[in-house]
């Protein structure tokens, strides 16, 4: 079993509020939820207004496949209409049992 993780940094140097980057954060999530079958969750920078981490795992049973996936995620993310920037896209894979 293989978890292929991916962490987003989005900036949002327009935002003013929580409330505005909560509104991000919650369409960014829950079109990657219908599009892939994935978890994710914002991970890092709660209290920042123009910061979100985001943090997505897919488990599969072949490292390329999850990679593959990720890899989407980020093409998917990239292409949306958010009003936040993509700064940075890591990813890894963890071999488990």
């Amino acid at each position: 079993m293989f978890v292929a993780c991916l962490r987003l940094t989005l900036a949002m140097p327009e935002n003013e509020s929580l409330k505005g980057k909560r509104a991000v954060v919650h369409r960014l999530r829950d079109r990657v939820r219908q599009r892939f079958p994935v978890a994710v969750a914002e991970i890092e920078s709660l209290d920042d207004r123009r910061l979100a981490t985001i943090g997505v795992a897919c488990v599969s049973n072949n490292a390329a496949h999850g990679h593959a996936v990720l890899m989407s995620i980020r093409d998917f993310v990239e292409d949306l209409r958010l009003d936040a920037e993509l700064r940075d896209v890591e990813t890894e894979s963890l071999q488990a049992f």
